[in-house]
């Protein structure tokens, strides 16, 4: 198995699969509307601008799984990130990162990351960096700014 075997649920409902995004650099975030890293969404927003046409792709899938950080519904999550911050990359559904409810994607991520294998997310806004081969670079925790990531992106690309 790898992750783009992977199928996920778009915000808006849609199944698709990770395959999708095959040969692209992804960078999945778990993210939260009421975190005090929210206001990553920013830089998030801007990596993808920046190396979108690239081959750039920033995957956010919200989670309630801290502190209840992220109450609402997915319709109101997307529409919290476009008013907000202009969020125009891909959201999805909002899922469990941690527990018996793991969504798969995490399960893998967390069972075939390179540094802190098998430990659980510990807050929102942790970060996967994936390169255009499918593995898994590195995982980068909740303090990580995105524009920190910048470089290494640009690497990958």
């Amino acid at each position: 198995m790898n992750i783009y075997d992977i199928n996920v649920e778009t915000i808006e409902g849609e199944t698709i699969s990770l395959d999708e995004f095959k040969g692209k650099v992804i960078l999945i975030v778990n993210t939260a509307s009421k975190c005090g890293f929210t206001p990553q969404f920013k830089g998030l927003e801007k990596l993808y601008e920046k190396y979108g046409n690239e081959g750039l792709e920033v995957l956010g899938f919200p989670c309630n799984q801290f502190k209840e950080q992220d109450p609402g519904t997915n319709e109101e999550i997307k529409n919290f990130c476009l008013l907000n911050y202009g969020v125009s990359f891909r959201m999805f559904e909002k899922i469990d990162v941690n527990g018996e409810n793991r969504h798969p994607l995490y399960q893998y991520l967390i069972k075939n990351t390179p540094n802190l294998i098998g430990k659980d997310v510990s807050w929102n806004f942790e970060k996967f960096l994936i390169n255009k081969d499918g593995e898994i670079i590195k995982r980068f925790l909740s303090m990580k700014k995105p524009s920190s990531l910048d470089k290494i992106i640009k690497n990958l690309l």
